[in-house]
């Protein structure tokens, strides 16, 4: 199976940066005193705990053989008691550390969304968008664990391991000595898989992310999948990288469950040797230990060997947290490359005229879409741009817009150059419909109102009957508070780009931009639209793409652009007259709608 873009795995970091863990501390400092608090908290509980071993011994050694009741009701309700504030205090740490783990995890995600918001279009059109939204949802999510419970039990249990070899010290100094040989021997498994496991979390995160983009993809192009009876071969696709993720998952489990099974192993052996030991010693002519003792001790074998456990299983979460970081930061880091400059001021009210001078722009380095493009547009008046695909046309309305940064030139509106003014004030005085008629889950209402979110009901009826929308709103169950799923599925190509229209017109743009704005309308509608918009265009400078040559022959100048460059500019008439490239064009058209007519 040939590879796709989706099986192209993303670039691995050999060494992970410590500065990631900091940017993380960064997100966690607002909440240290609460972590605080319930570090002492867990601290204390777990103090307390670490006595009934001991009351233990003081049974088994005094009380009992003693036949004193009054030292064993005391220390029975002691241990009650020490419970009891064990299991309120694990309630209120589980209580607040979730609270303070979401927040974090809330932080990240706002954070990482805000900068996707205003990353360029360069960005999307280089990566698939399930790439992005695993980021956003999934690997945000992976940290909610580590930030919710990891943290604070990783502190609370290494003092705890401080606490019980002391009190094993207390107990026998011997027994503690034989049970802490078990570490090196956990430090060496440590170090031998630290490496192998984070490189396999890595590579599992890229195949999570490479099987995400093609689930997102498939979902939205299912109508074509099964127009073309392509669901065989997508499945397929989706097998393929299904499978790859479960080997990628299976891999590094293998390493997370290496932890766990090793501590198991070296707390059972050394556990064994305390008991052949103890039990030699316990025997011995005059030895000084007492059942009380082994029990005592192995008491506090159990509860050296739990943190240990919790540990491991910390630096596996930990593992498995650093390769969702490096993406996470890795998208909040992409440089925003369209950007207000520091000195950036607002755009004055805006009058129209627009100077392209000297303008080159390219998508990809030593390929120019556009060589040294020269052109002013008078305020006022209506432009078109025709050609083949891919001559430029949309590129040259995006870059009036500042969807990219020109490679060299100037755009000027009004005499301002458009790279000295913030983009919300430049974008803010535009009205932009693009070729894709995005349509937004919610209300008809919600949907036109978002080119102007002041817009009372009425300018937004008023903007639907100027684009013709009208109509079949009110012929819908509710109207214009008919609720549409996402991308408008329900209605037609057309019906959503005459919504698309009427919400780029309730913005009153002083300049209004169309790429395609016609595209998918019937005939009779684009008559009835187009009595609509020589009203509405009145005292704007508008630029239009259009390949259907009779939305635009009123245009107050036409101009046709290929290679890279501006073949032609004139109004309808005059280029019909210069028998170039615009009237080939235009013939070839017409003798294809007559033939289709015929």
């Amino acid at each position: 199976m040939a590879r796709n873009r989706y099986d192209m795995d993303e670039i691995l970091e050999d060494s992970f940066d410590i500065d990631q863990l900091k940017r993380l501390a960064a997100y966690i400092s607002p909440y240290k005193k609460k972590m605080a608090g319930i570090i002492f908290l867990m601290l204390s509980a777990s103090g307390l705990t670490m006595v009934i071993p001991l009351f233990f011994e003081a049974l088994l050694d005094r009380y009992i053989p003693g036949k004193n009741m009054r030292g064993i009701l005391s220390v029975s309700a002691l241990t009650l008691l020490i419970a009891a504030y064990s299991a309120v205090s694990l309630r209120i740490k589980i209580k607040t550390m979730s609270t303070i783990g979401q927040s974090i995890v809330y932080s990240i995600r706002s954070d990482i969304f805000r900068h996707l918001q205003v990353l360029p279009f360069s960005y999307y059109d280089d990566r698939p968008h399930g790439k992005i939204q695993v980021r956003v949802v999934n690997y945000v999510n992976s940290l909610s664990d580590l930030l919710s419970n990891g943290i604070v039990n990783t502190f609370t249990d290494l003092c705890n391991l401080f606490f019980i070899i002391i009190f094993m010290l207390i107990c026998d100094v011997r027994l503690t000595l034989v049970c802490l040989c078990g570490l090196p021997v956990l430090a060496l498994v440590v170090v031998f898989i630290k490496k192998k496991q984070r490189r396999a979390w890595q590579i599992q995160s890229s195949k999570q992310s490479n099987l995400n983009a093609y689930i997102a993809e498939s979902i939205n192009g299912i109508r074509v999948t099964q127009s073309f009876v392509r669901e065989k071969e997508n499945t397929g696709i989706f097998n393929h990288l299904s499978g790859k993720y479960r080997s990628t998952w299976m891999q590094a489990v293998v390493f997370n469950f290496t932890m766990g099974p090793s501590v198991d192993i070296i707390s059972t052996v050394t556990t064994a040797f305390i008991y052949v030991l103890g039990i030699r010693w316990l025997l011995a002519p005059g030895s000084a230990m007492t059942v009380g003792t082994i029990i005592a001790f192995t008491a506090y074998i159990g509860r050296f060997w739990a943190p240990v456990n919790t540990l491991a299983g910390f630096y596996n979460s930990l593992l498995t947290a650093i390769s969702y970081l490096e993406r996470i930061f890795e998208t909040i880091d992409e440089p925003v490359r369209v950007k207000d400059a520091p000195e950036a001021a607002e755009m004055p009210p805006i009058e129209g005229t627009v100077e392209f001078r000297d303008v080159s722009f390219s998508y990809e380095e030593g390929h120019k879409i556009l060589d040294h493009i020269y052109f002013t547009a008078t305020k006022g008046e209506t432009y078109a741009f025709v050609g083949p695909t891919g001559a430029g046309k949309s590129t040259i309305v995006n870059l009036i817009s500042r969807f990219y940064n020109v490679d060299s030139g100037q755009i000027l509106i009004d005499g301002v150059d458009i790279c000295a003014v913030t983009i919300h004030s430049l974008r803010s005085q535009m009205g932009i419909m693009m070729q894709d008629s995005f349509i937004f889950a919610g209300t008809i209402m919600d949907n036109i109102r978002y080119g102007n979110k002041e817009a009372t009901d009425e300018q937004v009826m008023a903007a639907a009957q100027t684009v013709c929308a009208h109509p079949f709103i009110i012929e819908m169950e509710n109207g214009y508070y008919t609720e549409v799923n996402e991308r408008g599925n329900r209605l037609s190509a057309g019906q959503r780009q005459l919504i698309s229209f009427a919400r780029a017109l309730l913005a009153d743009p002083k300049i209004l931009i169309l790429d395609e704005a016609t595209s998918s309308i019937d005939t009779e509608t684009e008559i009835l639209l187009q009595e609509g918009l020589n009203r509405l265009l009145e005292g704007r400078t508008s630029f239009i793409i259009a390949h259907r040559l009779s939305t635009i022959k009123n245009a107050d100048c036409i101009i046709y652009v290929d290679r890279g460059g501006i073949l032609e500019r004139g109004t309808h008439e005059e280029l019909l007259a210069q028998r170039g490239e615009y009237y080939h064009l235009y013939l070839s058209q017409f003798d294809f709608l007559n033939t289709g007519r015929a």
